[in-house]
């Protein structure tokens, strides 16, 4: 294909730029500039969103977007290098979503090259923690009908994606010398204790999303290992598959007033649309698509690129499932016109 050398040069370039969250800015810059480039041929406009200072969303649009192309711009730690082989690109963000925002894209030039306008793009900032260019999109509505967030789905349509529900947990105690600890009161002890509780919890499942699962993501505290903590932290996830509020109360009955709660982040579970011709699928992970919610139209949730891989040491995309993306992104955009 005559754009698989810009694809792929294009992927290389977003992956060989840190871009851990809250670090998006050089990122969003190339993208500016690089998109600028192309609607400046094409007669399209960008523009910064403001997130807050020093972070932005980067939005393109060509005459009246009836339909949005988006994914995030930034990725979690710790930045991975990057190398490339015959088959894939590999490197922190090449499948989430670097790769995706690529083909994204080059998808938008080639339906230019072909004449069809009336679409935009939107990448985004904050998604692997909280959300925030998204939330500030959710307030910035283009008038869009249709949204196509991509996120690693190998390539095929998702059915429904899994919630999240986010938590600190954070316990007190009291200093004393190890060799007494009698005089003292642990922290991490209680934590760990609290953590306990808070695993017995009975998870709900649902017969399309499947099981609600829990993950503690962080464990912190103690000042040193001849000293009885006074201050232990831990960060948990739920991936919910249904209304978060039972399980929020199950947290708070099992913490039973033993550690201060604060929660983080609240994402809904959802069930999302699908078209004729597609392979489906149902994935775990929480997107961007809640938080937008309907300001930026009726959502499909598909990319190249397979999650599991993602978050991962061996982050990689294949080479294949990049071009595959360019022709699917492009297709649903003609296909979603004609519908809208």
């Amino acid at each position: 294909m005559e754009y698989s050398s810009d694809l792929f040069e294009l992927t290389r370039a977003l992956v060989a730029i840190e871009s851990v969250t809250k670090n998006e800015q050089q990122v969003a810059d190339y993208l500016f500039e690089r998109l600028s480039q192309l609607a400046s041929a094409t007669g399209g406009t960008v523009e910064r969103m403001e997130v807050s200072p020093g972070r932005c969303n980067v939005f393109a649009v060509w005459g009246d977007p009836v339909v949005t192309l988006s994914t995030h711009m930034d990725t979690v730690p710790p930045p991975l290098p990057l190398r490339e082989d015959s088959e894939f690109i590999w490197g922190r963000g090449a499948c989430d979503a670097k790769g995706i925002l690529a083909s994204m894209v080059i998808a938008a030039k080639t339906l230019l090259t072909g004449g069809t306008r009336n679409f935009a793009l939107l990448f985004l900032v904050g998604e692997e923690r909280n959300s925030a260019g998204a939330r500030a999109a959710a307030k910035a509505s283009r008038g869009s009908r249709f949204l196509i967030n991509g996120e690693p789905t190998d390539n095929r349509i998702a059915l429904g994606a899994k919630g999240a529900l986010r938590f600190e947990l954070t316990a007190s105690g009291r200093l004393a010398h190890s060799a007494y600890p009698e005089l003292g009161c642990s922290a991490i002890e209680k934590l760990l204790d609290v953590l306990q509780d808070v695993r017995r919890i009975a998870l709900p499942q649902d017969p399309v999303l499947g099981a609600a699962t829990l993950n503690i993501g962080t464990i912190t505290g103690g000042r040193a290992p001849n000293v009885v903590a006074d201050h232990a932290r831990a960060e948990i996830m739920f991936r919910i598959v249904s209304d978060g509020e039972p399980l929020r109360q199950a947290v708070i009955a099992a913490v039973a007033g033993r550690a201060e709660i604060r929660e983080r982040l609240s994402t809904p579970a959802m069930r999302l649309s699908s078209l004729d011709g597609f392979e489906t699928t149902v994935v775990s992970f929480t997107t961007d698509i809640p938080i937008l919610g309907p300001a930026w139209g009726r959502p499909f949730l598909i990319g190249p690129g397979s999650i599991h891989v993602a978050h991962t040491a061996e982050e990689r995309i294949a080479k294949r499932d990049l071009l595959e993306a360019v022709e699917i992104y492009a297709g649903m955009v003609k296909r979603l016109l004609a519908a809208g």
